[in-house]
């Protein structure tokens, strides 16, 4: 990473086996975590040997869509062209694949996270009650929010997490992360028999994985 700035952080586990690294989309910081015995200096080491794979990572990042007139943001996959409408007063509304932005131009980013916010509930708990009602399962609940390192969780008690950024997602990758998260109520582990059940009802889950490998972070860098 001859010539490169790299912001990095540092993270110690106690149960981690091995030195890892991570990429943080929002900030584009390097996230090493180190095993309780690991010295900062083998962290480092461990980063330049691995020097090829952060500098693929910052390249993505640095070409992250912007939020502004005439850039597009994806809705389930398709992307919608975001017109700026300075002199109307109608909020943030959708004609066919145009998304048009009321008010003043400064704000247009915000509005536009706030629109797919809205839409992130109704879509995504459609998508959970159905893919749920599939399965035979309950879920206790739907809680959406914005993670950094994981696209959906499941507690024993039954609720349900989904980042809200999923919605921007394919509805069939929408699919396998909701369907993994809703085999945990019946396999709370990562099993033979869990994944067993996650491809009876996700046969894509190989594709939607890659694509949340590829395209997954420039979603998390979307603000």
């Amino acid at each position: 990473m001859a010539g490169t700035a790299v912001s990095i952080a540092w993270r110690r586990h106690p149960r981690a086996r091995r030195i890892s690294l991570r990429l943080e989309p929002r900030t584009a910081t390097v996230i090493i975590t180190l095993p309780p015995k690991a010295s900062e200096a083998s962290g480092l080491a461990w980063l330049h040997q691995n020097a090829a794979w952060v500098e693929r990572g910052l390249s993505t990042l640095a070409h992250s869509p912007r939020l502004a007139d005439g850039e597009t943001v994806p809705l389930e996959g398709a992307p919608l062209v975001i017109r700026a409408v300075p002199d109307a007063r109608r909020g943030v509304w959708r004609e066919d694949e145009i998304l048009n932005v009321s008010g003043d131009v400064a704000f247009l980013p915000r509005r536009v996270m706030d629109f797919l916010r809205a839409e992130a509930r109704p879509r995504l708990g459609a998508r959970l009650r159905a893919r749920a009602g599939d399965m035979g399962l309950t879920p206790a609940r739907l809680d959406l929010r914005d993670t950094r390192s994981r696209w959906g969780s499941c507690t024993r008690d039954g609720r349900i997490m989904l980042s809200w950024r999923l919605v921007m997602a394919p509805v069939e990758v929408q699919d396998y992360v909701i369907v993994h998260e809703l085999a945990h109520l019946r396999h709370f582990d990562h099993s033979a028999a869990f994944w067993t059940l996650v491809d009876r009802y996700a046969p894509r889950r190989h594709a939607a994985e890659r694509w949340l490998k590829r395209e997954g972070a420039t979603l998390l860098r979307i603000a």
